[in-house]
């Protein structure tokens, strides 16, 4: 048969990692690579008692057809949510999505054309990338450092390019790097984003997982032009296996989110925003988030302090207040994935992911992305002590 795909397939490839990561699913491995929640702090007892009620009750709607944005009451008490972090809006303002990632999808293909520009962070979220790239962007990067996006370097960018459609940013706790944009430069990019009439699409799924200082206004918070898209999921605090996300903008975008959605999957499940929307009503996932981030700070502390400890001096690395992930800097000219591939795999049984991909134009080979959440105390202290031992036998001094 003749080759009928669409010009788009051209970009829409499988991840540069995904090879080297299939390694990881060996129990002998141990991965820093994926970036999954904690499994053993998933409220199992009260979601089998939800669902249980659910099932078992003589209210069959949970099982039928419900409404694209998502049922009221989910959305009701997302908006509630978002009330208390300081952003008021109404459930016109609020749809549901399989998760933040069908909102990156989503929102690309509301705003892109081929060609079209977006500005993104340097580096960014692969996975955002993924969702992005079948939609044929272009992208230009702005330089990000320990507080976050640089708002100079993002003037110097829409200067260059001012036909930009949005920018995509993830002020907390960022993936990969794990940094947090200050306040200040909160500020400016909103005063960037009105002064170049700029729609700014904030992914934050990782907000709530703070471990340590002031918590920051979201951006969509300080928005008054209503330019801003902000996305959230329940997949870092609640299950990500529940695949509950959602948008908060606009109603005139949410209406244009909505019909695409409606192409896409008609909803999002109704029988998991019904046990999500009764979750929040009969427990207090604040607390239980509490739960989580105690213990995410622990092995955060745990996998930082052998770094300090046991990796040479010429390896940097980010120190975040919350989140997933921190961010290696390797010396100039060491590339992180033939290390992972050719040493640490196969001598040290250790996986992370390699960095040169979360870099949307020029790709920096001396970077690795690592994840504390995922593994156990005790897998945490030997996956670092042997990764540690390879780089001071590989990198001079």
């Amino acid at each position: 048969m003749a080759n009928r795909y669409a010009a788009r397939m051209d970009v829409v490839r499988p991840s540069a990692i995904r090879d080297l990561l299939e390694h990881a699913a060996d129990p002998d491995i141990i991965s820093f690579g994926g970036g999954y929640p904690d499994p053993t702090l998933f409220p199992t007892a009260q979601l089998r008692e939800i669902y249980e009620g659910i099932l078992g009750g003589e209210d069959r709607s949970p099982m039928q057809y419900s409404v694209t944005d998502g049922l009221p009451s989910l959305r009701r008490a997302i908006a509630a949510r978002m009330a208390a972090d300081g952003v008021a809006c109404g459930t016109n303002e609020v749809i549901v999505l399989q998760g933040a990632q069908q909102g990156l999808s989503l929102v690309a293909q509301m705003l892109i054309d081929p060609g079209d520009v977006i500005v993104v962070e340097d580096p960014t979220f692969l996975g955002a990338m993924l969702a992005f790239n079948p939609c044929q962007p272009a992208y230009a990067p702005v330089r990000t450092d320990d507080d976050g996006l640089d708002p100079d370097d993002l003037e110097r960018v829409l200067f260059a390019n001012p036909s930009a459609k949005f920018l995509y940013t993830m002020p907390d706790f960022h993936n990969p790097m794990g940094v947090s944009m200050s306040l200040e430069r909160r500020r400016r990019v909103i005063e960037i984003a009105n002064t170049y009439d700029l729609v700014v699409l904030e992914d934050s799924p990782y907000r709530q997982l703070r471990f340590e200082g002031e918590t920051l206004p979201s951006l969509k918070s300080l928005d008054t032009e209503g330019r801003i898209i902000f996305l959230g999921s329940f997949s870092k605090t609640l299950v990500p296996g529940m695949r509950l996300g959602w948008a908060v903008a606009d109603p005139e975008i949410i209406g244009h989110i909505g019909l695409l959605k409606t192409a896409a999957d008609t909803q999002t499940s109704t029988l998991n925003m019904a046990a999500a929307a009764a979750f929040l009503d009969r427990f207090d996932l604040d607390a239980h988030i509490a739960e989580v981030n105690a213990v995410y700070r622990r092995k955060r502390d745990l996998m930082l302090g052998a770094m300090d400890e046991l990796f040479p001096p010429s390896v940097e690395f980010t120190r975040p207040q919350g989140g997933l992930f921190t961010w290696l800097t390797f010396p100039d000219g060491f590339d992180a994935t033939a290390f992972m591939r050719d040493r640490a795999l196969p001598e040290a049984k250790v996986a992370f992911v390699p960095g040169a991909t979360f870099f949307a134009n020029d790709q920096q080979p001396n970077h690795a992305r690592l994840n504390y959440s995922g593994v156990s105390d005790e897998r945490v202290t030997v996956g670092i002590t042997r990764l540690a031992e390879l780089l001071r036998s590989t990198l001079p001094g």
